[in-house]
């Protein structure tokens, strides 16, 4: 990121996208424009072909060799576990439901890396930092996935088939889009120019009808309900989560694009897909929403802060 990008221009050129789009989609979702049965339908359509045709497309045309950073990935592998081990310690203590277990500590870590996240870091990077986010996007998706899966099926009282856990992430079409750009890319693989074109038409739709659905699935009617369980969800993801992952990642001397790719995927708030997956196996789903309104909101300040600070270091 350019030294000359201070903070306004960040809150203008990088938030400022992401949030006009958010705030149209819920402005539609009023007026009755975007209803929830197209929301659910795109949503299909973003996260199983067109996020997978994006993640390709970007991956494919860049050199994982230069973008697949190890000590980054590792850092934010590290982190979340670290972090999923503190939050069974303290949900254990400050949340009395023990169904509301599971969607606490699944709010509090899983970000939504794959629609924020990439916007952030392709508004503030460019294509870098899209194929960037992208690389480092992949390895936490398999993570976020088989922590979220065996957390809700514990607290559910269901026991966790980790066979199909197996196969849902061999399955993601994330997953498997970011490994087919990662093997095009590794062994130099020239695509016929009908494919490299179709596929990027389609990722062309991803962020701007994954940032609308976003914003018209927002539902803040339910606030005031399950207050303790939100604010600690929340307040590790907003807060605590970033900067652990920060903080680490200074620790080993990471500065530069990387050090603010990891702040930008960390504080994304909470994915929307944690939602589907508590509604699925029959959890608390209006917490699950909450947590995911708040969150989307909260972040947007805490962003902001995190970007004065980390841009005065690097």
């Amino acid at each position: 990121m350019s030294n000359q990008l201070d903070f306004i221009t960040f809150a203008i050129e990088v938030i400022g996208p992401v949030i006009i789009l958010i705030a149209f989609g819920y402005v539609l979702n009023k007026l009755g424009k975007l209803d929830d049965s197209f929301v659910e339908k795109a949503s299909i359509l973003v996260f199983n072909f067109a996020l997978p045709a994006l993640l390709f497309s970007t991956i494919s045309s860049s050199s994982v060799n230069q973008l697949a950073n190890l000590t980054v990935i590792s850092i934010g592998l590290l982190s979340t576990l670290i972090i999923f081990a503190s939050l069974l310690v303290i949900a254990h203590f400050l949340i009395k439901n023990k169904e509301d277990k599971g969607v606490v500590i699944q709010g509090a870590f899983r970000s939504n890396m794959g629609i924020i996240g990439l916007a952030y870091c392709a508004n503030a990077y460019g294509p870098e930092g899209l194929a960037y986010g992208s690389v480092y996007m992949g390895a936490l998706t398999i993570l976020y996935n088989v922590l979220s899966v065996t957390v809700l099926n514990i607290y559910q009282n269901k026991t966790a088939s980790y066979l199909k856990i197996a196969k849902d992430v061999v399955t993601n079409p994330i997953i498997l889009g970011i490994c087919a750009g990662i093997s095009v890319s590794y062994f130099n693989i020239r695509l016929p120019l009908i494919v490299v074109n179709s596929a990027d038409y389609f990722a062309q739709l991803t962020l701007p009808l994954a940032l609308l659905c976003t914003g018209a699935a927002l539902r803040f009617s339910t606030m005031k309900q399950n207050l303790t369980a939100s604010v600690v969800s929340i307040g590790v993801k907003c807060c605590i989560y970033p900067l652990f992952i920060i903080a680490i990642a200074v620790w080993f001397d990471v500065d530069g694009m990387p050090l603010m790719v990891l702040f930008l995927m960390a504080i994304s708030p909470t994915a929307a897909a944690s939602y589907v997956m508590v509604r699925k196996i029959g959890g608390n789903h209006e917490l699950a929403a909450q947590i995911i309104a708040i969150s989307t909101v909260m972040s947007v300040p805490f962003t902001l802060l995190g970007f004065v600070v980390i841009q005065s270091y690097i």
